[in-house]
């Protein structure tokens, strides 16, 4: 699987050439809403407890977006993911829906 590390914004690597493109991944996570997890987020937050033990449904989704985007990267033979964005859509009902998408590619570091 591709490093965590291995995942730009950018769409070109300084230092690094690019050998081989495998063209657009993506990673998609959703969740739908929970007023309980929600209730229990809020009630943590008063009595002090650490950002950490807090994170939003978003931040949560945006980790397993991520991983299933280096695992289909990975999977096609690319070492790195260029050009990273997200797309994060949340519904009135309150679902929440995050896609991790960049173009995976095989790079080689130059000199």
């Amino acid at each position: 699987m591709i490093a965590r590390d291995d995942l730009v914004t950018f769409h070109e690597l300084d230092g690094y050439r690019t050998i081989r493109s495998f063209g657009n991944v993506s990673g998609t996570a959703s969740r739908p809403r929970n007023r309980l997890r929600s209730t229990f987020r809020s009630l943590g937050m008063l009595i002090g407890l650490s950002g950490s033990e807090l994170l939003s449904d978003a931040e949560q989704l945006r980790s397993e977006a991520l991983d299933a985007l280096r695992r289909r990267a990975g999977a096609l033979g690319a070492n790195a993911v260029i050009g990273l964005q997200f797309y994060v859509q949340e519904g009135s009902d309150g679902e929440c829906e995050v896609v991790a998408y960049g173009r995976a590619v095989s790079v080689s570091k130059v000199g």
